[in-house]
């Protein structure tokens, strides 16, 4: 097994509350469904869409700010892996979040790319995962989580 699998298979059984940036309402996106899934398979979702007031009978939050806030006031837990569906342009800010707020885990889905932030990030103390469906992974190992 590779140090990439048991990374993923360490992060998705060690994570509860997944904050899933850039989650939409509609049911054609992947990130709908990745988020509906991933709540379906018992984790605490927390969509951050500041256009929306919430998706599929979650409360959505503008930011990571206001997720995290929420999630240690509910739980006295914070989040613990960042799902990322947002253009590769915005990862160096959601890394300065994740750092300042010292979220464990960084998932960039499919097509989200950026290796300085990644390396900034991971230099943190950060476990990262770069161009790779948290869906597919979770569905793959599912058997030994």
């Amino acid at each position: 097994m590779s140090d990439v699998s048991e990374l993923i298979g360490a992060m998705l059984r060690i994570a509860k509350t997944i904050a899933v940036v850039g989650m939409s309402d509609k049911n054609t996106r992947a990130s709908y469904h990745i988020g509906k899934y991933l709540a379906a398979h018992g984790y605490r979702v927390l969509p951050i869409n500041p256009a929306l007031a919430e998706i599929l009978g979650m409360k959505c939050f503008a930011d990571l700010d206001a997720a995290q806030a929420a999630a240690i006031a509910e739980t006295g837990q914070g989040i613990d892996l960042i799902d990322v569906f947002r253009a590769s342009e915005h990862v160096p800010a959601l890394v300065d979040d994740a750092i300042r707020l010292k979220i464990p885990y960084l998932w960039l889905q499919d097509g989200v790319v950026h290796s300085e932030a990644v390396s900034r990030a991971r230099a943190a103390g950060i476990q990262c995962v770069e161009n790779d469906c948290i869906y597919r992974r979770h569905a793959a190992l599912i058997g030994s989580i």
